[in-house]
């Protein structure tokens, strides 16, 4: 095999494709990166769950295939000088030059490197990579790390007609992302569940502005954009049915500057840690909502104008889970329902369309 290419891109590819490379298995070549010298260079890694391959504008002289350290290979790649990087291998002995650097490892057999699996396209929807990278990134904070369900482990994936809803829950909160898809394929209404830690590296692929094909198969998902493919299995079971579980008439309505909101809870957080764990104590009252919290190093209060009267509610909050769904909401101004003091807080954009529902349950708070 002996193909050269620019460092740069090489180095950019290996880092991708090493995002799905295990980092401990019993298994030598899945600490590894598959390099496919064939019509086009390919880098693949894959764990088993998530399988990332990366191509890469090469000039291929000898096609050829083998598996070589992911760590080692990347640090090497990543270490040289800008040029061009000149790869041979004969056998599993590869020779790497670059500039005035070079390079003798041994690769292992490819035949060891397990298949990525093949997705049978069933449904597909085309997107920016903008508009997913926010909506993954705007609802992942709520992904479930409790594998007794290991389906809220995951996202879920719902389109209907023109938009995708992109659905997480863990029990305690529920996040809610919807926008239009440019396009689509298959059946008119269609969803799936792809895992939370398969989604982060989405995220990261999402780089660019191009747009991001995401196709359905019978057990597994693939993302595709640009000279980079993802693919992981898809989770089975029931998802919890969001629609009825967002309570929407809610008698109490406040809206409130998410900045200034979030800004209260983090000065009033300060006195709160893993192990000195507090509610919020918060209430709403006509025009401003208290905040205080108290813990065995003393107590916090502050004040946040709201707009709108909260008839004195009072509900507790876990700060965290709070402020996760201030920073993710994507608006300045945000509406607040409530319905009493033990049932969940809805949190909506206070103008224009509904395009993102956060969704947090209320902490009991202990008698005064």
């Amino acid at each position: 095999m002996k193909f050269s290419c620019e460092k740069a891109l090489l180095s950019a590819a290996v880092s991708v494709a090493s995002r799905a490379v295990a980092a401990k298995s019993s298994i030598p070549a899945m600490e590894g990166i598959l390099i496919e010298a064939g019509s086009q260079l390919r880098l693949t890694g894959y764990n088993l769950e998530t399988g990332i391959q990366a191509t890469v504008p090469a000039e291929i002289t000898q096609r050829g295939s083998l598996v070589l350290s992911a760590r080692l290979f990347g640090e090497i790649v990543r270490k040289m000088a800008d040029d061009v990087v000149v790869f041979s291998a004969e056998g599993y002995m590869v020779n790497i030059k670059c500039g005035l650097s070079e390079f003798n490892i041994v690769g292992s057999d490819p035949e060891e490197f397990p298949e990525l699996p093949t997705v049978d396209q069933q449904n597909a929807l085309t997107l920016p990579q903008p508009t997913l990278r926010s909506m993954i990134g705007q609802t992942l904070f709520a992904v479930s790390d409790n594998e007794s369900r290991p389906v809220h482990t995951g996202s879920l994936f719902d389109v209907e007609g023109d938009s995708l809803t992109v659905v997480s829950v863990d029990g305690y909160r529920l996040a809610l992302r919807r926008e239009n898809v440019t396009e689509k394929k298959g059946a008119d209404a269609f969803s799936f569940v792809v895992p939370g830690s398969a989604l982060g590296e989405v995220e990261k692929i999402c780089s660019g502005e191009e747009d991001i094909t995401v196709i359905q198969g019978a057990r597994h998902i693939l993302f595709q954009t640009g000279d980079i493919v993802l693919v992981c299995r898809r989770l089975e079971g029931e998802f919890l049915p969001y629609k009825s579980a967002i309570p929407r008439n809610n008698p109490i309505h406040v809206v409130c500057s998410a900045r200034a909101l979030l800004s209260s809870i983090e000065r009033v957080s300060l006195i709160i840690s893993e192990k000195l764990k507090s509610p919020l104590r918060c209430v709403f009252g006509s025009g401003m909502v208290s905040i205080t919290t108290k813990t065995a190093i003393g107590d916090a209060a502050d004040q946040c104008p709201i707009d709108g009267d909260g008839q004195e509610l009072e509900i507790g909050f876990n700060n965290k889970y709070l402020m996760d769904a201030l920073k993710a909401a994507p608006a300045e101004k945000l509406r607040l329902e409530f319905t009493s003091g033990v049932a969940p807080c809805v949190i909506l954009p206070a103008e224009g369309e509904e395009n993102f529902i956060y969704m947090v349950l209320p902490v009991r708070l202990k008698a005064n």
